[in-house]
């Protein structure tokens, strides 16, 4: 008996090293799956580290040109960078009358074409829906995306499915926004 359940055992034991990984990796191409079917905004609505930008997509009336087809690229400021904007900005931002301002600057994180970081990466600028190019410069640290500021790349490849966001560290500013920045 002991000779007939040693190679059960054993083929189980197998089985179960070969089944674990391949269920592991369904499940995983089923999650990614997923997150294509929603759109850049419904990823960013349901990612916390997103508030801000989803609250300043409203603001701005956004979402729903952002909900089309696409493609769109979006280098997407997480709440940190907006958090470092300097004091009052944000909220400044926010009010009905500063709408345009907003629009300009939240246009400027957006490009008309699909570009995942392995297409960026060889990217030196692009142009975004704001009509101002946004230089791009690849290194051992990362991407870099350079207007009136610098913004790193901190999370590429948020595939969705009119498009793909990398989160930025920086919310970017047109050259015209940092100019009045720096007038105040």
């Amino acid at each position: 008996m002991n000779t007939t359940v040693r190679p059960l055992l054993a083929a189980l034991l197998l089985l179960s090293v070969v089944a674990v990984p391949a269920q592991a990796q369904e499940n995983d191409m089923e999650n990614e799956g997923e997150m294509k079917n929603e759109t850049i905004v419904q990823i960013a609505q349901n990612n916390d580290n997103f508030s801000t930008l989803v609250k300043a997509l409203k603001a701005a009336d956004l979402v729903e040109a952002l909900q089309g087809e696409g493609p769109f690229t979006v280098f997407a400021p997480t709440n940190e960078a907006f958090n470092n904007l300097p004091d009052g900005k944000l909220e400044s931002l926010l009010k009905e009358e500063n709408k345009a301002e907003l629009r300009s600057i939240l246009k400027y994180h957006v490009v008309a074409a699909e570009a995942p970081a392995s297409k960026v990466m060889k990217m030196s600028e692009a142009e975004t829906l704001a009509g101002k190019t946004v230089s791009i410069q690849s290194g051992e640290e990362g991407v870099m995306l350079e207007g009136s500021n610098s913004a790193m790349v901190a999370q590429p490849d948020i595939m969705a499915s009119n498009g793909v966001i990398h989160a930025i560290d920086t919310v970017l500013l047109p050259p015209e926004e940092m100019k009045e920045d720096d007038s105040m």
